[in-house]
Formats: C-alpha cells, sequence, structure tokens
C-alpha cells in the first residue's frame, strides 16, 4: 500500500500524461479529475485508469492534443464531438455549453459522441451544482462491441455497466449528489477482484450458462454482469442506453480507429436544469437543506452508526483523504509504475 497527497498524485499523473503526448491543460485536466474520485474514496474511477489512457494514447484510439467541437446547436441543446480526446476533456466541455445554456433558458440538453472514458460521471453534476443547476447524466453504447451485462432473466450479455448520475445543488446545507452504475458492481471492481483472487458478493455477475457465481473467473469465461435490483435496475439500464446511445445517436458518429472496443459508440446524455426554474432559489435551497437535516437526523437501524444522504460518503472521504493522504493498493501503484515506464519516466 502506498500513500499518496492530492498534489503529489496528481503531478505524477500530469507528468506521465504529458509524456504520453498531452497537451499539459487537457493532461492537468485528466489528472485533476482522476485524482478527484480517489480523493472521494471512488478509487475504481481514479488513477486506476491511467495505465489503459496511456495504452490507447499508444495505439492511436485516443487523440492526447485534440480539442471538442461543437457538431449542432440551438438556445437550448447541444451535440459535441470529442474528436476522440480525453473524455473528460470533452464532458467538461460539453457540461460547460450545458450550463451556460441553462443559464440562458431555464434548461439545456446535450449530448457526447466521439469521446473516450469520461471518468466518475458525478464529477459533472458537481459542476453543475456549483452553478446553483439540477443535472442528469447518462452514459450508454459501450456494451455495442464488447458486452459485458445481460438483461434480466437473460445469459448472453448485450449492454454494459451503463451508469447515471444525478445532482441536486444545496444552500447552507451540502448538495445532493448520486452516482452509480446500474450494474450490481462497476466493471473495475471484477477486475480488482480477479487480480487480487477474490470472490465478488452474490448477486454481482453470473457465469456463461447465466448461473450466479461470486467467482470473478466466471465472469470473463464468458459470464456476465447482473443489473442492480433485478428487473428494475435492468429497466434503468434501458433508460439509459436510450438516453445516452439511441437519443445521442452516437453509433453514427463512430470511427473504427478510435475510442476502443468501450467507448467506439460510446454516447453521453447530459440535463441541466436551474433549480430557481420555478420558485426563488433560496426557497429551493431551504426546502432541499431541511430534506438533508430531516433525512441525516432518523435514527439509524441496528448495524448502522448514522443515516447518510447521497454524497455524504464523498464528502467525508474527502475530509479524510485530504488530510492523511491517498491510499493506492499495491497492484494499482504497480500500474502507475508500468504506465510512468512506459513513456520513459523512471523511478517514481
Amino acid at each position: 500500500m502506498r500513500v499518496k497527497s492530492e498534489k503529489e498524485l496528481t503531478e505524477l499523473v500530469t507528468e506521465v500524461l504529458v509524456a504520453a503526448g498531452a497537451e499539459a491543460p487537457n493532461a492537468s485536466m485528466v489528472a485533476q479529475h482522476l485524482v478527484l474520485a480517489n480523493l472521494s474514496g471512488v478509487d475504481s474511477h481514479g488513477v486506476w485508469h491511467l495505465m489503459g489512457y496511456v495504452k490507447h494514447i499508444q495505439e492511436g484510439q485516443l487523440v492526447p492534443t485534440a480539442q471538442p467541437e461543437v457538431i449542432k446547436e440551438t438556445p437550448a441543446s447541444v451535440l459535441v464531438s470529442g474528436n476522440w480526446t480525453f473524455g473528460q476533456v470533452a464532458a467538461r466541455f460539453t457540461m460547460d455549453r450545458a450550463i451556460a445554456k441553462a443559464k440562458l433558458h431555464d434548461m439545456a440538453i446535450a449530448g457526447l459522441v466521439q469521446s473516450n472514458h469520461i471518468g466518475r460521471v458525478g464529477h459533472y453534476t458537481e459542476m453543475a451544482a456549483a452553478e446553483g443547476m439540477i443535472s442528469m447524466i447518462c452514459l450508454g453504447g459501450q456494451g455495442n462491441q464488447n458486452p459485458t451485462a445481460v438483461p434480466f432473466g437473460g445469459r448472453e450479455a448485450v449492454m454494459h455497466t451503463n451508469p447515471i448520475a444525478m445532482g441536486f445543488p444545496g444552500g447552507d446545507g451540502p448538495p445532493m449528489f448520486f452516482d452509480f452504475a446500474t450494474t450490481a458492481v462497476a466493471g473495475v471492481k471484477v477486475v480488482n477482484a480477479q487480480r487480487r483472487e477474490q470472490e465478488l458478493p452474490a448477486g454481482c455477475i453470473v457465469d456463461k450458462d447465466g448461473a450466479p457465481t461470486t467467482d470473478p473467473n466466471d465472469f470473463f469465461d464468458g459470464g456476465g454482469h447482473l443489473a442492480f435490483g433485478g428487473h428494475k435496475g435492468y429497466a434503468l439500464m434501458m433508460a439509459v442506453e436510450y438516453l445516452g446511445r439511441i437519443f445521442v445517436g452516437s453509433d453514427t458518429f463512430i470511427n473504427e480507429h478510435r475510442g476502443g472496443i468501450y467507448d467506439r459508440y460510446s454516447g453521453t446524455f447530459m440535463m441541466v436544469l436551474k433549480a430557481d426554474m420555478f420558485q426563488p432559489f433560496a426557497d429551493f435551497a431551504h426546502t432541499a437543506d431541511e430534506m438533508g437535516k430531516r433525512i441525516r437526523q432518523v435514527a439509524p437501524a441496528p448495524g448502522f452508526d448514522e443515516v447518510l444522504v447521497p454524497g455524504d460518503i464523498e464528502a467525508k472521504a474527502r475530509e479524510v483523504r485530504r488530510r492523511d493522504g491517498i491510499p493506492i493498493e499495491d497492484d494499482v501503484w504497480e500500474t502507475i509504475v508500468q504506465a510512468a515506464d512506459a513513456v520513459g519516466i523512471k523511478n517514481i
């Protein structure tokens, strides 16, 4: 186990990405995004991905110097091409445009295509909340070439983890966020379980015959993810696919030499609403804060220390990790060393 400060880890990731061919602003933005995921306790979307990004740059799947651009827009909508740059750069550009439009027209819809991995989806809902906006983000299409998730009642994978995130600003109290895969666990957790020779919790995956299993090796031998919550999570997974891929139209913009097997068909849907669309923001914020207080004041059930509101866990993790440092598992640190070595950086 390594422990690194936010500054140390951000500088290291930035250095590796610049050495891999990224321009400094792009590299810095991606590094800050990845490290914030680790700070938030969402290690599955943090520096774990660095080696994959370097590999995709070297393979030509990711264009590290490219910049996103608008394909089509109206006063309250925008469709953006990431031009196959880092997904974080493209998604931030898209959310910035959506926020600007919502400020003028109360709401905005944005779509993003031709983008690589956008990282922690909740990052972009936090951007919106900071501007007094409610937001929802759906990411679909990643299962078109290499599906990993089975439909409810099925044994063949046809979709992917299909994440969804929503964010709501607060007033004096903290905002409310949630961000999760519509599968029972994120794909990274299955990879880590196999690498570390660990079992997965029951209800996460099935084997190639559609039978429940806890052995991650079964997943990689033709198995697949299960949706969380049975048929209800599966229905939400379908909704994310419709919004992220079908509605945005990402199939139209594929390039067989870009994006890799997961992101070539991916599409991101963003919806942004002014929190004061129907009432003064002070009234919205007061009610939102009261709701948070009411939930947190509920007596905890046996086995629990307190009742939390979505977003509280990440906020607590940031406080602890900013103070004590970011823990990095040995196997993840080894991939960071490999990424640095691949671009000529030694002895990190």
